[in-house]
């Protein structure tokens, strides 16, 4: 019998959340420019009332990384379209360590810190958004 799955693989991941720490740009010892930042997701469900959150981790390349820490903070709202990588390495300790994180191939920008400053935002309630800020694990 044959299977109705594609003979290649698909991996594939869209998220919307928002920045839980500013953006982190790098350069790697070959001079590629990537930005690093946290996002964190809402599930589409809820336990006992309340919906969790998940943090996972983002990477973005290049002109798209530039773009990132230039337009991107702590609570921006973004949309990324990527897919997931592991990899790992030694640590300091001699102990293997393994990462889990999204390589970005897109990210739009659905809130700047531009807009911050602009007038009709006056009108949200920052300081209702602030207990998401006290959960984090970091």
């Amino acid at each position: 019998s044959q299977s109705n799955l594609p003979e290649e693989n698909m991996n594939k991941v869209f998220l919307i959340g928002n920045l839980t720490k500013d953006p982190e740009l790098s350069t790697t010892n070959n001079g590629v420019k990537f930005c690093k930042f946290t996002l964190a997701v809402s599930r589409n469900y809820s336990k006992d009332g309340k919906r969790e959150t998940d943090f996972l981790n983002v990477v973005v390349w290049r002109a798209q990384a530039d773009n990132c820490a230039r337009y991107l903070k702590k609570g921006s709202k973004a949309a990324i379209s990527g897919s997931i990588q592991t990899r790992n390495y030694d640590a300091n300790d001699g102990s293997r360590r393994y990462v889990t994180e999204i390589a970005a191939d897109e990210v739009q920008f659905l809130s700047t810190k531009n807009e911050e400053d602009r007038d009709e935002l006056d009108d949200v309630d920052f300081d209702a958004l602030r207990p998401i800020d006290e959960d984090l694990p970091f």
